[in-house]
């Protein structure tokens, strides 16, 4: 019998976005790239990560999705987020640096769509 190859490539989810290019003009400002973009959606890509913007908005969808970044320094991250205005430009709301009981040194950022991001990294165990 063969062996199966049941390797996986990646998963990306569906983000969506209320204003389409209010919300590309956001990640890309949060340093993410979208090498790819058609009329209603978009591959949004930083590093190692990335996922698909949908022009796709239904309000109990949205501020129920959440995403999750793992970076290798959220307080850079953090920085990086006030130091270019992200929350006065696009009127998100950004959380406090905490460090977790799950052992993540995270904070939350809300899109322009209310999609709630935690962006962090794992503290030392």
């Amino acid at each position: 019998m063969t062996a199966l190859n049941l390797r996986t490539v990646e998963a990306k989810a569906f983000v969506p976005a209320r204003d389409f290019e209010l919300s590309k003009r956001f990640y890309t400002a949060i340093g993410f790239s979208i090498p790819w973009s058609s009329d209603d959606l978009a591959y949004v890509h930083h590093g190692n990560c990335s996922f698909l913007l949908q022009q796709f908005y239904l309000a109990q969808h949205a501020q129920n999705f959440q995403m999750h970044l793992l970076v290798e320094n959220a307080d850079d991250w953090w920085r990086h987020l006030a130091e270019q205005n992200i929350a006065q430009t696009f009127g998100v709301d950004i959380g406090a640096l905490e460090d977790r009981p799950w052992m993540i040194r995270d904070f939350t950022l809300v899109d322009p769509t209310g999609v709630l991001w935690r962006i962090g990294h794992n503290l030392p165990v």
